[in-house]
């Protein structure tokens, strides 16, 4: 097991505090077991400050806005994706997840390291930003950072940051929008492209039917969306599959996790790395991890009391301890997606795949049936996030209309394979879903964005991101991913939204 280099000045020190959490949480998800996981977190450190220390070494400053290299964390990340890909070339392979195995040896992997003009629009686009405005994108918007903290950590005026950051995001756009021009792309993308940046531009603006048709068919033109519509909470999805690729929407969950973990120990802005000892980069994550559990749960009783109490509360301030109006996205409003952190994630072991994620109940056993007991055709939702648990009653509402409509469509396939793109239009407004479908005998899903994939035998379960969880009524849900088969089958059937039926298109 390689040594982690001895920090050369205090900015490498500061460096290892920062970012070692972030490098052992992804270097965890590509591995097989916790020692394969400390290896390659090591070993791929060890790569990314050498890589720093040359970048820094070579570099000529003042010539031009164009950044030599990634952001400091997600250019250790890639460290470690490079990493277990030399390990799987040098016969390590067995070390890793099985699930990236496959991914390595795909085009998408591919796509990493190809030609830079094919490479994904996100991982371009944050490379054309001046260091510190990448800096303050990725804080921000993938590691889930209070904006207080990330002023702290890049010397930028608290007052001003919210401000600094929403131009940092429409300058990401612009350049995003100018790498998808001067992409290679054939002459159907090409003629969305105009229409495509001026849908994006406004969250207010509809999206046309042909155009939503090609988003569904095109990856290209579905990650250039994603990186240019700013509003929505795409971005960090976004930014997490361009740069990372292979697990980036887990990493971004375990991000969020971490980050709702430090808000609920009472600490608003999380750890302070300038406070850290510089030697001790495990120990703060030990810290984490040791006291994570138990500050999860204390939340979580205090929610569900304040549930208790107050069955018709309009109350969305409760368990937030980070004032962040100026901000849209997960982190400004963390109480609805505190209960997860203390319950099993989406897709876990134990888990029903076919019954929605519900906070912990309230305390009272007489208060979920005064609510469920609702006739009306349109259950009424609930505050702190049960409207999804309403949603999924079953037998609620018509039940001559189906709860949703689902649009299945393969995209792509190969002889052991295929990529295929499902969306859902809801009858009911979700605050957290959770689709479950059928495959055929022997097929495994490998990979899927948009969602966090669980699988027991035939039987799959989609559940949402943080990003894209709330849903309005008569809106959209969307997801894609690729399977490994056996045969030639493609179907997928008995489609369930939050365990109830939906309709095929």
């Amino acid at each position: 097991m390689p040594d982690l280099p001895s920090p050369q000045d205090a900015a490498e020190a500061a460096l290892f505090t920062e970012c070692w959490d972030a490098v052992l949480s992804y270097a965890d998800l590509c591995t097989a077991g916790s020692s394969a996981a400390a290896e390659l977190a090591r070993e791929a450190f060890a790569e990314g400050i050498r890589e720093l220390r040359a970048a820094e070494s070579g570099s000529v400053r003042g010539t031009g806005r164009r950044s030599s290299r990634l952001p400091r964390i997600p250019l250790l990340l890639t460290a470690v994706r490079n990493t277990a890909a030399a390990w799987e070339k040098e016969g390590q392979g067995h070390k890793l997840d099985p699930e990236l195995r496959l991914w390595l040896h795909s085009d998408e992997a591919a796509r990493y390291t190809g030609p830079p003009l094919e490479r994904p629009i996100a991982l371009r686009g944050l490379r054309d930003l001046q260091q510190a405005d990448a800096e303050l994108l990725w804080l921000a918007e993938a590691e889930a950072l209070p904006l207080p903290l990330v002023a702290r950590r890049l010397g930028l005026d608290p007052a001003t940051t919210a401000d600094e950051l929403a131009q940092v995001s429409r300058l990401f756009r612009d350049r995003c929008h100018r790498n998808h021009l001067d992409s290679p792309m054939d002459a159907e993308c090409r003629s969305y492209a105009r229409l495509l940046d001026a849908v994006t531009r406004s969250p207010a603006a509809d999206t046309p039917e042909d155009l939503s048709r090609h988003l569904a068919t095109c990856r290209q033109c579905a990650e250039a969306a994603a990186c240019l519509r700013l509003h929505g909470g795409t971005l960090p999805g976004a930014l997490a599959g361009g740069v990372i690729g292979w697990g980036g929407l887990a990493y971004l969950e375990r991000r969020r996790r971490a980050a709702e973990v430090r808000l609920g120990a009472g600490r608003p802005e999380g750890p302070d790395a300038d406070h850290d000892d510089p030697a001790d980069g495990g120990g703060r994550k030990a810290r984490v991890v040791r006291h994570g559990p138990m500050a999860a749960a204390v939340v979580v009783s205090l929610l569900a009391l304040a549930v208790s109490l107050m069955p018709f509360g309009e109350s969305g301030d409760s368990g937030t301890t980070v004032p962040d109006s100026d901000r849209g996205g997960p982190v400004a409003a963390p109480a609805p997606s505190l209960p997860p952190v203390g319950t099993a994630p989406s897709g876990s072991a134990g888990a029903d795949p076919s019954e929605p994620s519900t906070p912990s109940p309230p305390p009272s056993s007489a208060a979920p049936p005064s609510r469920t007991a609702d006739p009306t055709p349109e259950p009424d939702p609930e505050p702190q996030g049960t409207s999804s648990g309403a949603a999924a009653t079953p037998g609620d509402g018509d039940s001559s209309r189906a709860a949703c409509l689902v649009d299945y469509d393969v995209l792509n396939q190969w002889p052991d394979g295929y990529q295929a793109a499902v969306t859902v239009t809801t009858r009911h407004a979700l605050d957290g879903w959770r689709v479950a479908f059928t495959v055929p005998e022997g097929h495994r899903v490998t990979h899927m964005w948009d969602a966090s994939v669980h699988q027991t035998d035939t039987r799959v379960t989609a559940a949402a991101a943080d990003y894209n969880a709330r849903v309005s009524a008569g809106g959209r849900l969307a997801f894609g991913f690729l399977t490994a088969r056996q045969g030639s089958d493609t179907r997928a059937s008995d489609f369930t939204l939050n365990g109830r039926a939906c309709a095929v298109a």
